[in-house]
């Protein structure tokens, strides 16, 4: 019964080829809308969150703040009183805190041979690349023991890599960073520009001891970046190193602290669900233009039933049962819904390869948005087609048959 309602509703949307693509057209364009909407939202959501991952595990940001200059705040990294004794108490007495390493950076000048760059040291122990998530691609890292000893040595990101090297090796070639002369010990794997939009294969790193030393001249930090124990243990951790930190530096009740602590992982959960939910409008605003489809299904349907009229009558005067011409009516709607959704889905696919491609847009298109695309097609079909169904179904036989 049902693929005879099938091929009678595929027969009578034959007959009207250009009024039934013109009804299809609404539909699609709604769908592909909505397809393309959520997967840029979606698409977007997990860029931040992969940024979120890049940041670290459990990431605790500790740096200088600022201090007061004859009435003046200067800005964050103005008290410079961060020291690597603030570093091991934060290790010891914070139970929350896994892993810290402290950061000591700045421009510098890099050359080997005929070739130079401008970029940024950053020293640094080897806990720095845990917390941060990174991995050496060739070669190795220094160790805890080049930090101790002062010892010339440096990883580089894949751009420094590129500039001085080209296509050769950099592993055990030796480069100057400003007047001093460094022994490359590896390369880290790329990693592409940061939620900031900083490039993090553009760098150096070094031994904090060495960047203290030879160019800094300070035995001050800019920065410690720590870990947590766990995502859950993170602000318990900024309470306690907070407590730490006032105490040790002597900050009295009142008195404004002269460091900053921050948890970036906020801020990009925030941008996350701010995404995502940029998404969710978007695509409710693109669905708006699918109840202007559902209208068009609906407006098409009752002229169906209108100029089918005596064809109804005729049905129904032979035996048909209401429920049939009810359902053929309701077949028609749904499939055009379907064959809307069909062709907005492909629309909207092709809509995201070209925002993908051409301005290079984070795009996610998942089974679940398929799914949900199919069935709300599938809907506006069924419940715009019902009023004209239930028309067409309720006609009097005599009267249909009467109709010119």
């Amino acid at each position: 019964m049902l693929l005879t309602l099938v091929r009678i509703a595929l027969r009578a949307l034959a007959r009207n080829g250009l009024r039934t693509a013109l009804t299809v057209l609404g539909i699609t364009v709604g769908i592909g809308a909505v397809v393309c909407t959520v997967a840029l939202g979606e698409g977007s959501a997990a860029q931040v969150h992969n940024d979120l991952m890049n940041l670290g595990e459990s990431f605790v940001w500790l740096e200088n703040g600022s201090r007061n200059v004859g009435g003046v705040r200067t800005g964050s990294g103005g008290a410079q009183t961060l020291t690597a004794d603030d570093m091991h108490a934060i290790l010891s007495e914070v139970p929350e805190i896994a892993r810290c390493s402290p950061q000591v950076d700045s421009r510098v000048q890099v050359i080997n041979a005929g070739l130079n760059w401008n970029t940024t040291y950053r020293g640094i122990t080897p806990d720095y690349l845990q917390i941060r998530r990174w991995t050496v691609e060739r070669g190795v890292a220094f160790t805890d023991a080049d930090v101790e000893d002062r010892s010339k040595v440096a990883v580089i990101g894949s751009i420094v890599a590129d500039r001085l090297f080209g296509e050769e090796d950099p592993v055990d070639r030796t480069i100057r960073l400003g007047p001093h002369l460094f022994k490359v010990l590896g390369v880290l794997k790329p990693k592409g520009a940061s939620t900031t939009g900083q490039n993090q294969d553009d760098f150096i790193l070094i031994p904090y001891t060495v960047a203290q030393r030879s160019f800094k001249g300070t035995l001050t930090l800019d920065d410690v970046m720590c870990s947590a124990t766990s995502d859950a243990d993170v602000p318990l951790a900024q309470e306690h190193i907070v407590a730490l930190m006032r105490d040790r530096h002597r900050i009295g009740e009142g008195q404004p602290d002269d460091f900053n602590i921050q948890t970036p992982d906020e801020q990009i959960r925030t941008r996350e669900d701010a995404a995502r939910t940029m998404g969710m409008m978007l695509a409710g605003i693109a669905a708006i233009s699918l109840v202007v489809g559902g209208v068009g299904i609906m407006n098409i349907m009752l002229v169906s039933v209108v100029e089918r009229t005596r064809e109804i009558g005729l049905r129904l005067a032979i035996g048909a049962r209401q429920r049939d011409v009810g359902g053929q009516f309701i077949v028609e709607a749904l499939l055009l819904g379907l064959f809307g959704g069909g062709a907005g889905i492909l629309a909207g696919l092709a809509g995201t390869e070209v925002l993908a491609s051409g301005f290079g847009w984070p795009i996610l298109v998942s089974t679940r948005t398929i799914v949900t695309a199919v069935l709300f097609s599938s809907a506006v079909g069924l419940v715009f087609g019902y009023y004209p169904a239930r028309h067409a179904a309720g006609l009097d036989p005599i009267e249909a048959l009467r109709a010119e």
